[in-house]
């Protein structure tokens, strides 16, 4: 089985040492840097703009993985393509036109990823699956970090791996709230391809050794 992907994300770093905190994720075995984008109404909750994820730019060694949690998308995907981004990931939840939005990804130049909150079932991507380069799974209910692992994720995953694959897609599985030690085997074992951990990384005394256990477990 190949290695994780590891996708530290930043909403639960320490803003007021931003510069320190993507430093180390540079020095990390880490593969991406994930960035959460909240407006307020889309979930319940506001995080970093643009501006922070410009700055994020400036020190970044690692591609910048932005979950756009957000209304419209449409209006803002452009600037965050801009700011840095690599893959950029809407909610199919928030996109009553989610085929334009990832065409509008694609041209764009940056990867294409559709999110998916934890009541959405997976039938929901069926026609889309073919189109996009990342789906993340919601592993518990967006809007904030730290929340429990919502435990149905794991069947939810299974039958998203098996839908990728009989339509033939290449789209990555990322997961992203509560994922630590004692469940990133289940979730691989299940179809999961990314790892997003945030409490569990920025919380730990040392970082980079959290991040190396992810990468390498078995």
């Amino acid at each position: 089985m190949n290695r994780p992907i590891v996708a530290p994300s930043v909403l639960a770093s320490d803003f007021a040492n931003l510069q320190r905190e993507i430093e180390m994720i540079n020095e990390s075995e880490a593969d991406w840097i994930h960035i959460d984008i909240m407006d307020g109404v889309f979930v319940p909750n506001l995080s970093m703009g643009l501006p922070v994820v410009e700055a994020i730019r400036r020190h970044a060694k690692k591609p910048m993985d932005v979950h756009l949690m957000i209304v419209q998308p449409e209006r803002y995907v452009e600037a965050f393509r801009d700011a840095g981004a690599a893959t950029i990931s809407v909610h199919v939840e928030a996109c009553p036109h989610l085929h334009r939005n990832i065409q509008q990804i694609k041209a764009l130049g940056c990867k294409a990823g559709v999110a998916i909150n934890p009541h959405t079932p997976i039938n929901a991507l069926e026609n889309i699956l073919q189109d996009i380069d990342l789906v993340c799974v919601m592993s518990v209910n967006p809007g904030f970090g730290a929340q429990k692992f919502i435990e149905h994720t794991y069947r939810k995953v299974a039958g998203l791996k098996k839908a990728i694959e009989a339509s033939g897609s290449a789209a990555l599985i990322e997961i992203d709230g509560g994922v630590n030690q004692q469940n990133a085997r289940a979730l691989l074992d299940a179809g999961a391809d990314v790892l997003v951990a945030g409490n569990f990384v920025f919380s730990a005394a040392a970082p980079k050794d959290v991040i190396a256990r992810l990468k390498a477990v078995k």
